[in-house]
């Protein structure tokens, strides 16, 4: 249909159907440009569409990182848990979130949980030494604060 018949009105309504706007590939679109608070809003408009969607949570978890709104990222993380505790990355991402606020016991448990079910894959073994040297640390700040 042209451009004119679709202005005027002229022609089947049935070809002028909304079309449903893919929000989480357009928020990953803007992270991949640097532009983490345009994305954030795609993925608030993602979110309301599925708010059970862990990968968006996680997504906007690290966003958030990026923008300097850690606890904002804790609560996107957390969320995400609740809704599959065993997403490794979320207790990945929110374990070194605490470490950073000093919530030492906590980053402990998702450290642990990461590592339970550490992935699979060519960067693995990169993440899973960096929790582990993390969480060695972690246990001796708490042996050496007398707990």
């Amino acid at each position: 249909m042209s451009f004119w018949r679709r202005l005027l009105g002229k022609g089947p309504s049935s070809t002028l159907r909304p079309q449903r706007l893919d929000y989480l590939n357009e928020a990953l679109a803007l992270e991949r440009q640097g532009d983490f608070e345009a994305a954030l809003t795609s993925y608030r408009l993602a979110l309301r569409d599925n708010a059970q969607d862990t990968r968006i949570l996680q997504n906007m978890a690290i966003a958030f990182t990026k923008t300097g709104q850690p606890d904002e990222a804790i609560r996107h993380y957390r969320r995400a848990i609740e809704l599959d505790p065993t997403l490794v990355g979320a207790h990945y991402g929110v374990a070194f979130l605490l470490l950073k606020r000093g919530d030492t016991d906590q980053a402990v448990e998702h450290l642990r949980a990461f590592l339970a079910r550490p992935p699979r894959g060519p960067d693995a073994d990169r993440w899973i030494t960096h929790a582990e040297s993390a969480l060695a640390e972690a246990r001796q700040a708490v042996d050496g604060d007398g707990r």
